[in-house]
């Protein structure tokens, strides 16, 4: 018996029969996904937190080449650890990124490295290390690979369609979302809106908050009143209903 591959276009169309809709904008921009999540994130400068490492005293002009390392750190890592999926071109972007850029890139080092000699003085360039080497960690991620690889892979398609000299336009719009990626979220499509039920307060159903009339004694109208007026009913209300307080 010959199985043939279960193509997702066939799978699409099927789905439509069903009346199962796809937003064909999100699906056709997406490789890892049938609707990738929202990473979506506003615009920053890189002294945010969540961004990146904190540089104490850092200059806009270091924290915007911080901001732009960081993104080309994140893509190195996206390089290495999204191979298992060509389509995504992580590595061709990557590479393609970085002869463009690269006069933006080597600058953006400098001021970098000329951050720690002007604050760590004769120690400059080990913290210069370790500050790259816990750049590059920030962005490892195992659960989260699937969302973190598709965003990786967006943000350099973005980069590389940049004009030369324009790429730190890049890491200001997208650098949220990157970091936002690093979240382990699941498709889109098939997350389950969750129903939230209103429970209806009852009354006190002991025997002793009862007479012979079937009306709430007095001594128990007060805890009545308190769960109902838990459930968003005024106190009124519930006196005139229970009918009315009887010893």
């Amino acid at each position: 018996m010959i199985v043939r591959l279960f193509r997702r276009p066939l799978f699409a169309g099927m789905l439509a029969l069903l009346g199962i809709g796809l937003a064909p904008t999100a699906a056709s921009a997406s490789y890892l996904f049938w609707t990738p999540p929202n990473f979506a994130g506003g615009p920053v400068r890189g002294d945010e937190p969540g961004i990146g490492l904190p540089l104490p005293g850092a200059t806009p002009r270091e924290y915007s080449a911080h901001l732009l390392w960081n993104m080309r750190a994140g893509l190195n890592v996206a390089a290495l650890q999204c191979q298992f999926a060509p389509t995504l071109a992580a590595v061709k972007n990557y590479n393609t990124l970085l002869k463009q850029h690269d006069a933006e890139l080597n600058a953006a080092y400098t001021v970098i490295s000329d951050y720690f000699k002007r604050t760590g003085a004769k120690g400059w360039q080990t913290a210069l290390d370790q500050y790259t080497t816990r750049t590059y960690n920030g962005f490892s991620t195992l659960h989260a690979q699937l969302g973190f690889c598709e965003t990786a892979a967006a943000i350099g398609r973005d980069a590389i369609g940049r004009m030369r000299g324009t790429l730190h336009e890049t890491a200001e719009t997208r650098m949220r979302e990157f970091r936002n990626s690093l979240v382990p979220m699941g498709d889109a499509m098939f997350v389950i809106p969750r129903m939230t039920f209103a429970s209806l307060p009852t009354p006190p159903l002991d025997t002793k908050c009862w007479n012979k009339r079937n009306e709430l004694v007095k001594k128990c109208i007060q805890t009545w009143n308190l769960t109902q007026a838990a459930a968003g009913r005024s106190a009124g209300q519930v006196a005139g209903g229970a009918g009315g307080p009887t010893g």
